[in-house]
């Protein structure tokens, strides 16, 4: 018993299509982070020969040290300026920083939490000490400083 007749391929149905890329596109929608702070100072990485990657960002938090930015210097001037987050601020607010970033993070993860100072090469000493002085004081004591890989040097 044969049929007879043009047996062709079936057309490949559509339909679902546009369900597959919602749920596509609504994955990383959610999956993807946004970036979480504005930049407001300026800042000059020094050179590093030894660097290693941050395996967890999540982990991380950070401190910028440096200039405004030249649409804030009119305002606050060319000394250099702490930002913690997104607003300037001074080095007794770190404690309260260090604070509220440790309550953001599971029990478990507080004691891996890694502070990251992203200082420019060309400031003075004197007030990245104040900084790590109160860092200390704050119980945070995996300091993380940014570089800018020398040429020439492997990782």
């Amino acid at each position: 018993m044969k049929k007879k007749g043009d047996k062709g391929t079936p057309a490949i149905s559509t339909a679902s299509l546009p369900d597959i890329i919602f749920m596509l596109l609504f994955f990383f929608m959610v999956s993807t982070t946004m970036k979480e702070q504005e930049l407001k100072v300026k800042y000059t990485l020094p050179d590093a020969t030894e660097l290693h990657k941050l395996e967890k960002k999540s982990l991380v938090s950070y401190i910028h040290f440096g200039i405004p930015i030249e649409s804030l210097r009119e305002k606050f001037g060319t000394a250099p300026r702490i930002q913690l987050n997104d607003t300037y601020r001074t080095t007794q607010d770190i404690l309260e920083f260090i604070a509220s970033e440790r309550d953001k993070l599971s029990e478990g993860e507080r004691p891996a939490m890694t502070v990251s100072l992203k200082a420019d090469g060309n400031i003075m000493m004197g007030p990245i000490t104040d900084v790590k002085q109160e860092l200390r004081r704050a119980s945070a004591l995996k300091i993380s400083y940014a570089g800018v890989r020398i040429e020439g040097y492997g990782m």
